[in-house]
């Protein structure tokens, strides 16, 4: 039960922390969105690390570094995919993906699936069918690229569910701690980069006559309050599905955190009134009941 609790209650934080970064990523790019918003996590999660408490061990801190580089490549594509849009269809894409990841390690590992296993799976299957499929003129459409990375980050989201189970329960918010530092550090690397290519080609384009700045650095500075209120929830989501996953088993922690798009889907359709068509509703709701069967087989 308290695996339950705690993983949902991240899951619904997780889904708002989502919404937060999609937002951002519109105005100020997915790597820049990302690497703000790590940093907001490492500052909120400085503060908690101490109140915890718990052992600072090297193989805790080595599983927390590789957590944070598949995290850096798990919620860089999440955002910029939620940045393309529908963030009501890709959301619940990347989180079927996200379920079904640590259940096929736990197979590899020779778990045994329970009896409603294969038909959860057979229903997340038409579930991805469902959102995809738009039969209504003026129904919001996702891109083959939003698809792609929703699929990419889903699948990197499950590996780390993977990897931070790896960690001892006396390392406290430690891994989380060293994740957020290494996802900060390796989206600033990217974004510096990519800073200084569009520098460099800027420079070599002929100069156009100056153009008012004053909305396109509202936009940026709205980006980053976005960014930054999104990496101080991303930090307490995390927090709350490290807690659910020591608390219990890995794949009903890693599978009820999968229900994350509940909180995306409602924040997308009170804030951005995205149009969602009935046959899309439909599959919504059986991708969260596959994550729910998932959970209790």
């Amino acid at each position: 039960m308290l695996t339950a609790v705690l993983s949902l209650t991240g899951a619904f934080v997780f889904g708002a922390a989502d919404f937060l970064g999609g937002l951002a990523a519109k105005r100020i790019g997915a790597v820049l969105s990302t690497a703000v918003a790590a940093l907001a996590g490492v500052a909120a999660l400085t503060v908690l690390t101490p109140l915890v408490g718990g052992v600072w061990s090297p193989a805790d801190l080595w599983w927390g570094a590789a957590a944070g580089a598949v995290g850096a490549i798990a919620i860089g594509l999440l955002y910029a995919c939620l940045a393309i849009g529908p963030m009501s269809i890709l959301s619940p894409l990347t989180a079927v993906v996200s379920a079904i990841v640590p259940m096929v390690w736990g197979l590899a590992r020779g778990d045994v699936l329970g009896p409603l296993a294969p038909w959860a799976l057979g229903l997340a299957l038409v579930a991805v069918v469902l959102v995809g499929f738009v039969p209504e003129k003026g129904a919001v459409r996702p891109s083959l690229a939003g698809i792609a990375m929703g699929i990419g980050s889903g699948t990197a989201i499950g590996a780390f569910f993977i990897i931070i189970d790896q960690t001892s329960d006396e390392s406290g918010l430690a891994p989380l701690l060293v994740n957020s530092v290494v996802t900060a550090v390796v989206m600033f690397a990217v974004a510096g980069g990519l800073a200084l290519r569009a520098r460099s080609k800027r420079e070599r384009m002929p100069r156009a006559d100056a153009e008012p700045v004053d909305a396109a650095a509202r936009g940026r500075a709205r980006g980053i309050r976005l960014a930054l209120a999104g990496g101080v929830v991303n930090a307490a989501a995390n927090t709350l599905l490290l807690l659910g996953i020591r608390a219990g088993d890995l794949a009903v922690a890693a599978v009820l955190g999968a229900m994350y798009p509940a909180g995306t889907i409602l924040l997308a359709a009170i804030v951005l009134k995205e149009r969602i068509a009935p046959v899309q509703w439909a599959g919504l709701v059986l991708a969260l009941a596959a994550a729910a069967m998932l959970a209790l087989s």
